[in-house]
């Protein structure tokens, strides 16, 4: 009855369902690993000291960013030149928008720095002049924004003087010298009084290290990906059994006439139907034998 499993037809099908259930079970499995990844990277950040709390170091120890490094304080000498306003920022709840000035240090290569944020709207508010002079700061280390990072404009078509995503990409197109991958807020209001309206903005932990939407986007992912697998087991063993059930009424001679049955190509013979003729007179039925004799 089940020699239709071997038919040209049943070969592609049972080929798709001998891939696709092992690649759904791959995929779900890997999906629990970025998981399971996250978790991991979250417990460990949990067991760390908080970086704020550490001893602030010269930015260039630092370099490049990552989840170790991220957050960490580090130190930093120049003499303040461009500034731009980061605007749709939030802070306390409150929207308004960051204060970037560009800190060129000794080697002409500039540093983004977060001097804090003002409610309101950027270009509408006043903004406290950056100190002058050869300064050194201390701010906590940030990685450069992404379009996935919170807060970020992407849109484009921001007035002069104004930048969306706090990033090495974003700065180079706006200024004539080189820019640090990397950038720092400051954790305390600036002293003297003229940065003194600017909340400091806290440093964000590093993408990747908690547990995050995306992360229980994975564990989703996960779920799906074998509930994939189970579907298409499920749908075979269906179609196995409404081809061994149509392969059964063939045999049975079942089937209606001019219909075929099987995927084997085996089908039955046309069953002949009674013929109804109607006569003047009366109303005969023709059988095959009937029909022979007139």
């Amino acid at each position: 009855m089940y020699r239709f499993l071997l038919t040209p037809r049943w070969w592609g099908i049972n080929l798709f369902v001998v891939l696709a259930i092992p690649f759904c079970v791959f995929m779900g499995t890997w999906q629990l690993g970025r998981f399971e990844d996250r978790v991991q990277s979250h417990e460990q950040a949990e067991k760390q000291p908080d970086p704020s709390t550490r001893a602030a170091k010269p930015l260039d120890e630092l370099l490049p960013v990552d989840k170790v490094t991220s957050g960490r304080p580090a130190v930093a000498t120049g003499t303040y030149a461009d500034q731009f306003l980061v605007p749709g920022r939030e802070l306390d709840e409150r929207r308004g928008f960051y204060v970037l000035s560009l800190l060129r240090t000794d080697g002409g290569k500039a540093l983004p720095v977060v001097r804090g944020w003002l409610p309101g709207t950027a270009g509408s508010v006043a903004v406290p002049a950056a100190p002058q002079g050869e300064v050194t700061v201390t701010g906590d280390l940030q990685a450069s924004e992404n379009i996935h990072s919170d807060g970020v404009d992407t849109r484009g078509g921001l007035p002069a003087g104004q930048l969306g995503m706090i990033s090495a990409a974003s700065l180079v197109n706006l200024v004539d010298y080189d820019v640090y991958d990397a950038w720092l807020t400051l954790p305390e209001a600036e002293a003297g009084g003229a940065g003194g309206a600017m909340k400091p903005v806290p440093a964000a932990a590093p993408q990747g290290s908690g547990l995050d939407l995306k992360a229980f986007q994975n564990l989703g992912y996960t779920g799906e990906w074998f509930v994939f697998a189970g579907f298409v087991l499920f749908m075979w063993f269906r179609l196995v059994r409404r081809e061994a059930e149509s392969v059964r009424d063939v045999a049975l001679g079942l089937v209606p006439a001019g219909e075929e049955a099987g995927a084997d190509g085996a089908g039955a013979e046309a069953v002949q139907v009674p013929e109804t003729t109607k006569t003047p007179e009366t109303e005969t039925t023709k059988t095959p034998e009937t029909a022979q004799g007139s």
